[in-house]
């Protein structure tokens, strides 16, 4: 037996390990299964290059519960460790990386998220356990077993054992602290959370399964009955789709993977992109497209990141750009920098490069779909277009890539692109000063009579709608010259798309200035600006419009970002049609009275065909209707 002291001068070395390596104390089941397939990788290794000359077996590794003893155990059939190893490994290199751990970080803010090579996986084991076992048999021949305890004390023991196997054992004795790390589901939420796809068999207790009666029972239909069996719990898929090479993958393989990701999602993804790079970084990865809803939040974090299949976090926004956020899958890259806890990303030049190739791959995967199979793009857009409306509003260089494949919606279900759409109504609907003016509606139903209006006239009307379309449509009045963007409600047609030619009023001014404050009496005069407009006589006699800036401003600032924030009051114009025959026939009235009911039931008529008469006053509309009729 040898006793000894590891060579560290800190006496609370554990404490602070215990304070500042791990934010979550769960994380001690990853690094010690993750150090357990390590060492039966190790082992594959050294039979391959003829290093280890005997029978390397089934090599696997076992989490073992006994809640009575109150014992955890990790068990692995590696290359195992002498005690020279051990006082290397674990005394030596191990402890030396946490003294320098304790130096540099000790007390100071943001310890729990230090990038470092401090070798400290070991040592999480302490944060759960009072007293902890290492006993092991190292591979080569003739070897001895030994164990080695230690109470998270400097003080250790190393002991020559008995042990059959080739491998080690990480035998944890669970604090009173910790004792929910003795309840299985625990566990086995700990490892189907983090050790879901690890290269090597993973095993805990036992499951039950159903196979066909081994005597050939049959049941009453004639059918060999099913009969129940206990089997070695397996957590883990060694393979996952993204270890192998997508030639070797089917379409329903990656949608099985993508169920295997997600069991509680029930819609498919739109489709995937492979990632497969080994210069000049490591990646490999799935990603897909879900359908994408309105709530863009809802959708984030949905991307896992591993490092050589071990789960590191779903908290990617350092290597994936935010609009990519969106997507769903799994990134594979050894060569992201993680801290000692190998839960915080460190950004330096390979993430960025990471970054910028995914972003590549995306637009590029969208390109050339839009390329192969237009019609498909075309079905597939509702669930893209928040997407690319997103990735166009925070990535220059895939905004750059999406002009090509962004596409607009016409009213008529007709799909173009900017530039397509840009040369399609160009000759119609480019006013006085040069510019091509797009009508959108972002409500079909709701503003169907600006959008009638607006194709009795001949133009086309865009639906565009989502939260991000405000920013959007702005962006794009930047970066594609001489178009602009004007909703059909928020102004009269011919205001909206200026033509050299006026069509004359019929009213004086001098009518005009005679009807004005009778229509400012039939609304709210801070909210409606009043204004007479010469329009065609088959338009309608009073229309309600919001200014597209104003409005504008107010969507944007609703959705962040806008910077507005009070600068704009809710204000609309309420536009009187001059040439309009009722309109006409209010002059003529004498009667003041009827002259004012007359008006406000026309004012009415305006704001209840944009949804802005409400309580009281729809309930007086009502009324004078009724009374009307």
């Amino acid at each position: 037996m040898k006793t000894g002291q590891i060579h560290v001068q800190t006496e609370n070395i554990f404490p602070i390990i215990k304070k500042f390596l791990y934010s979550d104390h769960e994380i001690f089941l990853r690094e010690l299964v993750s150090n357990a397939v390590d060492a039966s990788q190790k082992m594959k290794v050294l039979s391959k290059t003829g290093e280890f000359k005997g029978e390397v077996g089934e090599l696997k590794v076992e989490v073992i519960l006994d809640k009575e003893a109150k014992t955890l155990t990790i068990r692995d059939r590696g290359i195992g460790m002498t005690d020279e190893e051990i006082d290397k490994y674990i005394n030596q290199i191990a402890f030396s990386g946490a003294e320098e751990f304790v130096k540099q970080y000790e007390g100071k803010d943001g310890a729990e998220s230090i990038i470092g090579h401090f070798g400290l996986g070991f040592y999480s084991a302490f944060m759960v356990a009072e007293k902890v076992q290492i006993r092991t048999l190292a591979r080569h021949e003739g070897a001895q077993a030994v164990q080695w305890e230690s109470n998270g004390s400097p003080e250790f023991t190393i002991t020559e054992i008995e042990k059959e196997d080739r491998g080690t054992d990480i035998i944890l004795y669970i604090n009173e602290e910790s004792v929910e790390f003795l309840e299985k589901s625990r566990i086995q939420g700990i490892l189907d959370k983090y050790c879901k796809f690890l290269p090597i068999p993973v095993f805990f207790g036992n499951k039950t399964d159903y196979i066909d009666s081994p005597e050939g029972e049959k049941d009453d239909k004639g059918n060999v009955k099913r009969v129940a069996v206990e089997v070695p719990n397996q957590v883990n898929n060694v393979s996952p789709a993204w270890t192998k090479a997508p030639v070797d993958l089917k379409d329903e393989d990656y949608k099985s993977f993508y169920r295997e990701l997600y069991p509680m999602t029930f819609e498919e993804p739109l489709f995937h992109i492979h990632l497969n790079v080994d210069y000049p970084f490591n990646l490999t990865g799935i990603l897909y497209f879900p359908k994408i809803k309105e709530n863009v939040e809802v959708q984030r974090n949905k991307i896992n990141l591993y490092s050589n299949q071990v789960f590191i976090t779903d908290s990617v926004a350092e290597i994936v750009p935010e609009f990519l956020t969106l997507l769903h899958g799994v990134i594979d890259s050894p060569d992201i920098p993680l801290n000692v806890s190998r839960s915080y990303l460190q950004s330096d030049g390979n993430v960025k490069k990471i970054s910028t190739h995914i972003t590549k791959k995306v637009a590029d995967k969208l390109a050339e779909m839009y390329k192969k199979d237009r019609a498909d793009f075309e079905a597939k857009w509702p669930d893209l277009k928040i997407f690319v409306e997103y990735g166009t509003l925070s990535d220059e260089k895939f905004a750059e890539k999406a002009k090509g494949f962004t596409l607009l919606k016409s009213t008529e279900n007709k799909y173009s692109t900017l530039e397509e759409y840009k040369e399609q109504v160009k000759a119609l609907q480019t006013d006085k000063d040069g510019k091509t003016v797009f009508l959108y509606t972002n409500d079909p139903e709701n503003q169907f009579r600006f959008v009638k209006a607006a194709k009795d006239r001949g133009y086309d009307v865009l639906e565009l709608d989502g939260p991000l379309v405000p920013h959007w449509i702005s962006k794009m009045e930047q970066e594609i010259e001489n178009i602009s963007f004007a909703r059909v409600d928020a102004d009269t047609l011919d205001k909206l798309i200026k033509k050299t030619d006026e069509i004359p009023s019929k009213l004086s001014k001098e009518e005009e200035e005679s009807l004005k404050p009778v229509f400012e009496a039939a609304v709210t005069k801070d909210k409606f600006r009043v204004e007479f407009e010469s329009m065609s006589e088959s338009d309608a006699p009073i229309i309600i419009t919001q200014p597209e800036f104003i409005r504008r401003m107010m969507e944007q600032q609703k959705m962040g970002g806008g910077g507005f924030y009070g600068a704009f009051p809710e204000m609309y114009s309420l536009v009187v049609n001059s040439n309009h025959p009722k309109v006409g026939a209010l002059v003529q009235l004498t009667d003041e009275g009827a002259r004012s009911e007359k008006v406000k039931q026309l004012a009415d008529l305006a704001l209840l065909a944009q949804g802005l008469l409400k309580g009281e006053a729809l309930n007086q509309f009502i009324e004078r209707s009724i009374e009307l009729v």
